[in-house]
């Protein structure tokens, strides 16, 4: 059975950070090509949340907006919503952290940005 979109599939990871957000009411999806090609056959956008296991303010922010169900409603029913580790991906965490740094003028963790399906972005920024 396909649960791209329908669950959160970060039990589905050795990451342990992000093992720490499957239990997350947001059905959060690893960067795979599955979800990637999920959000493009939808045409939905992505949200995506690039941070770290010993990331202070990535667990605050889980706390405040990840574990609340009408935010998760929000990004599960509008969005694709990715979660990406950076030590795990730092290719992905550099690319977004750019273009951020090149935007805003600053950087950090953790990063939220909004993109199209085809993953680029419309609106970056961190906590």
């Amino acid at each position: 059975m396909n649960t791209v979109g329908t669950t959160n599939r970060l039990s589905e990871t050795k990451s342990p950070y992000l093992q720490q957000h499957a239990d997350n009411p947001v059905n959060w999806q690893p960067w795979d090509e599955e979800t990637l090609q999920f959000a493009q056959e939808t045409d939905k956008p992505i949200f995506l949340s690039v941070g770290y296991a010993a990331c202070h303010w990535c667990h605050v922010m889980a706390e405040e907006s990840f574990e609340d169900e009408e935010v998760a409603a929000v990004l599960n029913e509008s969005f694709v919503p990715i979660k990406v580790d950076r030590e795990e991906r730092p290719d992905i965490n550099k690319l977004y952290q750019t273009i951020c740094q090149l935007v805003t003028g600053g950087g950090g963790w953790p990063l939220s940005a909004w993109l199209t399906p085809t993953g680029e972005p419309f609106y970056i920024g961190t906590y």
